[in-house]
């Protein structure tokens, strides 16, 4: 390709990946990374033609205007884009395919002082967020994905999404990607597996008191008995109910769901309960988890036969007040019991 022709593509780059883009002169004029790019192609042809000090004196300008080290030796391929630029270093083997696309803070770091190939190869197509840093001899594939403020040590799989520190991979690998990167609804691996672990724990815990109740219903001769509770008041029902759910903890806030205000109702009819949740974040990871023990703590209070969580769109009318009025109702049971005994 002429110059004209790679700096024509340079330009359609930048429309095609930062949308803030209004036009032709506000890029060649305006975008520090495009800038970069340009004097980095200029250090790098100096440098293989043995102009070792020219090339590291453009760099060095080039860093000076545009806050962005790409060291002359580095090879780059077509397309690449750096988006804002302040701050990212690129190291002397780091090796970049076609099509990437990096965001301010991007570090593509060494870990050797021998003088070899010390720094990260990455693959075409590849997106990687604010902040991460690439440490080493490693190979990023194709269309893979690392989230910002990871720290990778580890080579990335071909179409994979990594995050962390330090990165690990989050989700099953996708041949194929957009330059998108929705930093906001990337998966975290560490808490999939805590949820998984909690809800392990939920099913062991259900397991226990199924066995415990078959216990309590059986007399000395091995043959089950009814253990009916007598009838309760709504009233006293969900101040037990409220004592159950206070054992109910958010893993990500550490707080129980009736202070954190995620009980918004507790309808009492007869045997049956209908348990309002109000959740802010739908994709909360741990939702199926809270609302499984939400449902197992009621059905654990004597005189409860069948429980409804309901998952509210949005706080009810009286939400604020649920959680004062609970605490009241909890409090007043509480000192009933503590008199009667």
């Amino acid at each position: 390709m002429s110059i004209l022709e790679t700096v024509r593509e340079d330009i359609e780059t930048v429309f095609a990946k930062d949308p803030a883009a209004k036009n032709v002169w506000e890029v060649i004029c305006c975008y520090p990374g495009l800038h970069a790019i340009w004097l980095h192609r200029l250090a790098h042809y100096l440098w293989q033609h043995k102009l070792l000090f020219l090339g590291r004196l453009v760099s060095h300008v080039s860093r000076w205007l545009t806050g962005v080290e790409i060291h002359p030796g580095a090879r780059i391929g077509r397309r690449f884009f750096i988006d804002h630029g302040m701050g990212v270093v690129i190291g002397e083997t780091a090796e970049i395919g076609d099509d990437a696309l990096f965001y301010q803070g991007v570090v593509l770091g060494g870990t050797s002082l021998e003088k070899r190939k010390r720094h990260p190869t990455v693959g075409n197509n590849v997106v990687i967020g604010a902040g991460a840093v690439v440490l080493g001899a490693i190979t990023i594939g194709d269309n893979a994905k690392i989230g910002a403020g990871s720290v990778v040590v580890r080579s990335v799989a071909p179409g994979a999404t990594v995050v962390g520190v330090p990165a690990r991979v989050a989700g099953r690998p996708e041949p194929r990607r957009s330059a998108d990167l929705e930093h906001g609804s990337l998966p975290d691996p560490v808490v999939n597996a805590i949820s998984q672990v909690l809800a392990q724990q939920s099913q062991l815990q259900e397991r226990v008191r199924q066995l415990e109740r078959a216990l309590t219903r059986l007399q000395p001769t091995g043959v089950l008995v009814s253990t009916r509770p007598p009838s309760a008041s709504t009233q006293e029902l969900t101040a037990r109910i409220g004592e159950a759910l206070r054992e109910v903890i958010d893993p990500e806030a550490g707080i129980s769901v009736v202070d954190l205000g995620l009980i918004q109702s507790i309808e009492v009819t007869g045997e049956q309960v209908t348990v309002g949740v109000y959740i802010a974040t739908p994709e909360c990871p741990f939702l199926e988890y809270l609302l499984e023990q939400i449902r197992r703590k009621v059905q654990a209070v004597n005189g409860i036969e069948t429980v409804e969580v309901k998952v509210l769109q949005r706080p009810e009318v009286r939400g604020t007040r649920w959680s004062s009025d609970l605490q009241k109702t909890v409090v007043t049971a509480g000192e009933h019991e503590g008199a009667a005994g």
